[in-house]
């Protein structure tokens, strides 16, 4: 899997704090995501940002041939949705454990950040693997399939435009919903007339939640301390 990387500065001793790995929408390229990059190395000079390309060309009728996509969407039933994304997962798993190693950091170390298609990868690559990521931030997505259990060392951010026409909120909402049903850690924040994007005021929410949302195993863990 190609992928583009960003590393800390050489002022930056001792190597990179955080792994962030970014994972672009169906019919775009890592490039689409130039300017979150930019913004997350702004508040996070320590960390180092790993930007992967899907792995299948858009398929999509007179798709520009650059652009790339995690699973096929054509003909696609909601039936059809777990099986495509499962078959896709894989090699994006092997990418960011390959990561982790390589840099020496864990998964509570490292963040998911997805649109679109990516935050499905994303989502449903924290609920494959529970220890690959302390955060999951997502973007206009969804789960394939709801989640059963929830994973206790992840915090999931949910990000949905309210006039989605591509992934409704609805399926935000509903995500939402079965998360605080099974216990997990997550967060939903709607921009309610923002459509399918990567919207100036969900990603504004996104780095205050990244910089300022204390995980609740963490309250947890505090709590349960005898002084």
């Amino acid at each position: 899997m190609e992928c583009q990387e960003f590393l800390p500065d050489e002022a930056q001793a001792g190597g990179p704090q955080q792994l962030m790995v970014l994972l672009h929408g169906a019919g775009g390229h890592p490039d689409d995501l130039g300017a979150l990059v930019i913004t997350l190395r702004q508040h996070w000079p320590a960390a180092a940002i790993i930007v992967p390309e899907a792995p299948q060309p858009f398929d999509a009728d007179d798709a520009d041939p650059e652009s790339r996509q995690w699973f096929s969407g054509r003909a696609m039933r909601e039936q059809d949705l777990a099986a495509r994304v499962a078959e896709a997962l894989p090699p994006l798993l092997a990418e960011v454990q390959q990561a982790q190693r390589r840099l020496g950091l864990t998964g509570a170390q490292t963040a998911l950040i997805g649109l679109d298609q990516g935050a499905i990868m994303a989502l449903e690559a924290s609920a494959r693997e529970p220890s690959l990521a302390g955060r999951v931030v997502a973007f206009s997505g969804r789960y394939a399939t709801l989640p059963q259990r929830a994973a206790p060392a992840t915090t999931l951010h949910l990000l949905h435009g309210g006039a989605d026409p591509v992934i409704e909120v609805r399926h935000a909402q509903a995500a939402f919903a079965r998360l605080k049903e099974i216990d997990a850690d997550a967060t939903l924040d709607i921009a309610w007339e923002a459509g399918h994007e990567l919207n100036a005021d969900l990603l504004a929410c996104a780095i205050d939640l990244l910089q300022s949302y204390v995980p609740q195993r963490l309250w947890r863990e505090a709590m349960s301390t005898k002084f």
